[in-house]
């Protein structure tokens, strides 16, 4: 995964390969009234109400109206603002409630800028029945970080939420919208460490205007209650006692995530590494920067742009073309540096990956499950306008948004899209190639930092049917690679029954391909015993990926 771009919409240079396998849910109906967030009892979930009809003016009444009285379409607007509601927590809120549906994502940047923000607003009347203010920078970020936080810690203000309920049903009963607020209310005193006083009062006003009085009476109430537990440092969070299984479960909830997760990183790291995982996941992402090379640009041109934009930096240790920035990504982003094609966000581990590849200029290369295409741009790159590079995907609007891409950073010339799937396009076409790239749709294990709601959209029985996609995948890439020739594996995850395991399999089923090393391509660092590359987003700093290079013997026939 090279990178996750938004909080309101993924962005073109993103890769949410991960879920190209197991979509979400489909978004529930919302309505586009007050009536889709029912004020009634927060002990039920929903109800129905009458919607009042829509009152529509003809052209010339609504000419007369404005000559007579001048004011009036200031007046329905004004009544739709609502200027006492935090614009941040409103907009987070719906933001929220759409995540859990499944019809947003839980990215953290957007190259959209203001015009993004406008959208958001309007899912917020349509939801809520009113508007606020418009949302500003300050606000942008902190809708960036409360509903990344929120979706990362949600297990963790669950369990508060529900221990400080008077009863449990009152928790597993409560209104879609009302437990948003709650988990914004409770991130942002616990975790962000906003005046209590402010949070309470805030979070108060948008339960009543939104929902009802009632509703925001049982926030204070429940706030207030967390307010005195924390001043009392007396949180009722659970112990690490009694077998592994009780212990997983303590774990799940302190470090909010998954359960199988927690046993499963338990089993492969130890308890001790997959508690530091399990904080990595929940710190603040840091973004790199890959500097366009194909336009010209150079990375001290890059930094020379970062520094005019005071935007802290690091020079990546282990990629030429790359610089890390853990601040600042908003400015870069409104500076316009990844519209104007100067740059483009992509993990490190991504990048490495390429390096596994190898793309030298005169080479034909496939990447098999390429878009929306930060590694096929970044081979495309490294051609220097000779060789090519084919890109192959099953989503066609994925494809659509690399064709773009290509156009912007200035690689048409050697990249060709085909829309299709692979298992088929191997069998019906007869191609043979220099270089093959296949990055798997896999569980994403390595990405959870940046992929907030992505550890709540896998399930344990999810890494079977991944699996065998992953087999499926390996055995179609592999007839398009020609003798001597190089298939690259990858993934994103860092479960070894994705990576190791799953080339060990294609070994046995195919003596034709041998490990080829990856040590003349990356730095010592990165090299594992049996000669993959792995990225380990602990010990690394980034983003979790693994690599083997395979090479095709000349002795066997195609």
């Amino acid at each position: 995964m090279e990178g996750a771009l938004s909080f309101f919409s993924p962005s073109p240079f993103s890769s949410n390969r991960s879920n190209l396998c197991l979509p979400k849910k489909p978004l529930s109906q919302f309505s586009s009234s007050r009536a889709s967030i029912p004020k009634v009892s927060p002990l039920a979930r929903s109800s129905k109400r009458t919607r009042k009809p829509d009152v529509r003016i003809s052209p010339k009444t609504a000419e007369r109206s404005r000559i007579s009285r001048p004011l009036d379409s200031e007046k329905i607007n004004i009544q739709k603002l609502n200027a006492e509601v935090s614009p941040h927590r409103a907009v987070s809120a719906v933001r929220l409630l759409r995540i859990e549906q499944g019809g947003a994502f839980a990215d953290l940047l957007n190259e959209k800028g203001r015009k993004a923000a406008e959208n958001e607003m309007s899912y917020v009347e349509r939801t809520l029945g009113f508007r606020t203010r418009d949302l500003d920078d300050r606000d942008i970020r902190l809708v960036t970080d409360v509903v990344g936080g929120s979706v990362r810690w949600r297990r963790y203000l669950d369990h508060l939420i529900m221990s400080l309920c008077n009863k449990e049903r009152m928790f597993t009963d409560m209104e879609p919208l009302l437990l948003q607020i709650l988990r914004i209310g409770f991130f942002e005193i616990l975790k962000l460490g906003m005046p209590p006083y402010a949070v309470v009062d805030e979070n108060v006003k948008l339960a009543k205007a939104a929902l009802r009085p009632g509703a925001g009476n049982l926030v204070n109430a429940v706030l207030r209650k967390l307010v005195s537990l924390k001043e009392k440092d007396s949180l009722p969070l659970p112990t690490l006692e009694g077998d592994d299984r009780a212990q997983a479960r303590a774990l799940a909830v302190i470090h909010s995530h998954p359960v199988w997760m927690v046993r499963r990183w338990t089993k492969f790291l130890g308890q001790e590494e997959a508690v530091r995982l399990m904080n990595w996941n929940n710190s603040d992402p840091c973004f790199s920067l890959r500097v366009n090379t194909a336009k010209g640009f150079k990375r001290v041109d890059l930094v020379n742009r970062l520094e005019d934009l005071m935007v802290p930096y690091e020079l990546s240790s282990c990629m030429d073309d790359f610089v890390r920035i853990h601040t600042g990504m908003q400015i870069v982003i409104q500076a316009g540096l990844l519209k104007d094609g100067i740059c483009s966000v992509q993990d490190e581990s991504a990048g490495l990956v390429v390096s596994v590849v190898g793309p030298q200029p005169g080479d034909a290369i496939i990447d098999c499950c390429a878009a929306p295409g930060g590694k096929t741009l970044f081979m495309a790159s490294c051609l220097r306008g000779k060789g090519t590079v084919m890109a192959i995907d099953i989503n066609r609007g994925r494809l659509r948004i690399l064709k773009e891409a290509c156009k912007l950073l200035n690689v048409t010339n050697v990249v060709t899209t085909t829309h299709a799937d692979l298992r088929l396009y191997a069998e019906k076409h007869n191609v043979k190639v220099d270089k093959v790239l296949l990055d798997a749709p896999c569980s994403g294990t390595g990405v959870l930092s940046k992929r907030a709601d992505l550890r709540w959209n896998r399930q344990l029985e999810d890494l079977e049917q991944l699996k065998h996609l992953q087999d499926e995948l390996l055995d179609a890439a592999s007839m398009l690679v020609k003798p001597g020739g190089i298939l690259v594996y990858s993934t994103c995850s860092i479960d070894p029954e994705e990576n190791e395991e799953r080339v060990a399999a294609f070994l046995q089923r195919h003596p034709e391909f041998v490990v080829h090393p990856v040590h003349p391509y990356v730095p010592p660092d990165f090299i594992t015993d049996k000669g993959f590359l792995f990225s380990n987003p602990v010990k690394h700093r980034m983003d979790g990926s693994f690599a083997a290079r395979l090479v095709r013997s000349l002795d066997y026939p195609c």
